[in-house]
Parts: structure tokens; C-alpha cells; sequence
């Protein structure tokens, strides 16, 4: 017969000896940190990543120490600011190359872990490809990690859902199609949020909605939020101008169509309002920066008459009216966001009718 008694809620200090609660991060009489020796071998390994130059296995490494110390604590505070300054060091490009003779180590803090808590058409579509080159050579060398998604039995099984629910709708050439697409435009989230460190869960389809990554763990800053809100389009945008290359070369109306709807879908999450990935990348831009890209969405609205746009219009109207905005501008941010909005604008003119 199986035990059925509860599992024990409390432990024993090793220093002290006081009882307490198992859920509690350091002794609330001595104030010894609970998971010392995990902390240690986390520091360990932050300390070794960060001096060969890692600074996303570094970062990695950190977050998971945070989450082992109270937030009361010094060594907490030390350590949320060694994560921002790391997370701030990977968004300009330092250090992310392991081994590399460029890659600058990064400072670690010192922190006793066994000490006390309380301390124009075409022309512009071939543009913007070039622009986002660097993504074209991540997908590339980032083909394990599609792979590997695909190995995730929560992503496989929620992904055949949704594609035997597409099935009976649209066939299953333009399912598959229109299920790959939301994958690789899941799989930029991921990419951004395993750059930064974050832990986050595998994609997960919802039949009919589309798809959403879990995050474990909170982004750093609004700059953070912005990279890994708007990866998601940048894979998406890749995707779908492979897919209207292949369209080309093939005379195929069913491509066309798929990278016509893969456009619409990353275009819709564009929208800057809520937990889209537009309103990640808004949160980061200044107010000017705001308008600016309001200006671009107006502009590129009467060129294509793509109703979708007038959407994101009254989204960045009403985010650049009613939001705090960031002190600091993101021009990268700004950039990525209007160029995307070029581009899937462009794409929506596809001569196909889905």
C-alpha cells in the first residue's frame, strides 16, 4: 500500500538548527542561505563563462542564481544588476562569442554565497532582406534548434492538433505551410529569450489561435522585452520571403499564398497593444520614437491599402498617447519595428486570394 502521509513542510538549519518552513530561501533565525552550495557551483560557472567571453551562458547562469536567493537580500540586488549590465553587454553585441579573442570578459561580483541574506515594392522587399542578412545566417546555423524544438513532445503533439484542425479547413498543403510558419516565428522567441539566458517553455500550439511561448523566468528590461518581442517577426519575416522566393521559382499559387497569410499573421502581431510582440517593441521607444513608427504604418497604409495597417495605426496612436515611454531611445528597436512593418506591408500585396 502507498504511503499517502503528507510530504514534511518544514527542515532543519545546518547551522543553527532551526526549524523552517522548506519554501523559505536563507534561516529566518541566522540568516544562512538555504541552497549555499547550488549558488556556488552557479558562480562557478557564471565566473567561467564570463572570462572565456559566454555572456549567455553567464547570464543563464545568474538568473538561476537569482531565483535561489530572497529577494531582501544584498546579494539579490547584486545580482539583478549584474544580469541587467550582462543583458544590456548581449543587446550591443559584446561577448557572445565563446573562445573568440574578441570576446571581452565580463566583471563578476563578489558575493559570499554562505554568508547571511539579510545583505518599393521588390526592390525594397530585396533591401530589407539584405538588412536583416544576419537573420538569414541565424537560421542557418540555428537549424539545430529548429530541429530540436520539434523534439519537445508538447510542441509535436499541440502542433499535429492544430494541423489536423487546419486539415479539414484548408487541406493539408496549406496547413502544413501555415503551421510551419507559426513555428519558425515561435522559434525567434526562443532563440531571443535563450540569448538572454531566460528559461522559457517549448512552443505550444492552440488550434484556430496560434501559438505562445511560456517564459519561467522575467525579462530584464524593456529593452530585453523588445529583442525577444520582435525576433519573433524577424524569423517570421525570413519564413515568408523564403516562401515567396520558392513561390517565384516554382510558378506555385499555393507558396504565394502561404507566405501572403504567414505576412498577415506577422503583421497582426505587429499590432503594438498588449502582449503582442508590437507592443513588446514599443516598450522600449521613446515617445518620438513612437510617432515615427505611427508615421511609417500611416504611410505604408495609403501605399498598400492594406485595411490590417489602419489596425496597427489606431494600436500605435493610442500606445504613443496613453503608454509611459521609455527615457532612453531604442533606435535598433525603432528600426527592426518599421522595417517590419515595410516589409510584411509589402508582402500582403502578394496577387493571390487566400
Amino acid at each position: 500500500m502507498p504511503d499517502a502521509s503528507p510530504a514534511s513542510q518544514s527542515t532543519w538549519c545546518g547551522s543553527c538548527g532551526t526549524e523552517y518552513a522548506t519554501r523559505l530561501l536563507a534561516c529566518p533565525q541566522c540568516h544562512r542561505l538555504v541552497h549555499a552550495d547550488e549558488l556556488k557551483q552557479l558562480a562557478e560557472v557564471a565566473d567561467g563563462a564570463s572570462r572565456s567571453g559566454d555572456l549567455t551562458t553567464a547570464l543563464a547562469a545568474w538568473r538561476d542564481a537569482l531565483m535561489l536567493l530572497p529577494p531582501a537580500s544584498r546579494q539579490y540586488d547584486t545580482i539583478k544588476a549584474r544580469i541587467e549590465t550582462l543583458s544590456r553587454q548581449i543587446d550591443e553585441g559584446h561577448g557572445n562569442n565563446p573562445g573568440s579573442p574578441s570576446g571581452q570578459p565580463a566583471e563578476v561580483p563578489s558575493t559570499d554565497w554562505s554568508g547571511k541574506a539579510g545583505i518599393a515594392g521588390l526592390g525594397t522587399l530585396a533591401l530589407l532582406a539584405l538588412k536583416f542578412k544576419f537573420v538569414l545566417i541565424m537560421l542557418l546555423t540555428k537549424g539545430k534548434l529548429l530541429f530540436l524544438g520539434l523534439t519537445k513532445a508538447s510542441t509535436l503533439f499541440s502542433m499535429l492538433l492544430s494541423l489536423g484542425v487546419y486539415w479539414t479547413a484548408f487541406g493539408w498543403k496549406f496547413a502544413l505551410g501555415l503551421v510551419l510558419s507559426i513555428y519558425v516565428h515561435e522559434m525567434g522567441h526562443v532563440a531571443a529569450l535563450r540569448r538572454f539566458g531566460i528559461r522559457a517553455g517549448a512552443p505550444m500550439f492552440i488550434p484556430g489561435l496560434g501559438a505562445y511561448v511560456r517564459l519561467q523566468q522575467t525579462l530584464p528590461d524593456a529593452r530585453a522585452d523588445a529583442r525577444v518581442g520582435l525576433a519573433g517577426p524577424i524569423w517570421g519575416l525570413v519564413g515568408a520571403l523564403a516562401t515567396f522566393a520558392a513561390a517565384l521559382a516554382t510558378g506555385s499559387l499555393m507558396l504565394a499564398a502561404i507566405a501572403k497569410l504567414a505576412a498577415w499573421i506577422n503583421l497582426f502581431n505587429l499590432i503594438p497593444i498588449w502582449q503582442l510582440d508590437g507592443g513588446r517593441g514599443f516598450r522600449s521607444m521613446s515617445r518620438s520614437e513612437r510617432w515615427f513608427s505611427a508615421l511609417a504604418i500611416a504611410v505604408m497604409w495609403s501605399v498598400t491599402q492594406e485595411s490590417l495597417l489602419f489596425l496597427l495605426l489606431i494600436g500605435a496612436t493610442f500606445n504613443a498617447l496613453t503608454h509611459p515611454s521609455s527615457i532612453e531611445a531604442d533606435r535598433r528597436a525603432t528600426f527592426e519595428y518599421v522595417l517590419l512593418v515595410v516589409a510584411f506591408s509589402f508582402l500582403t500585396m502578394i496577387p493571390v486570394n487566400i
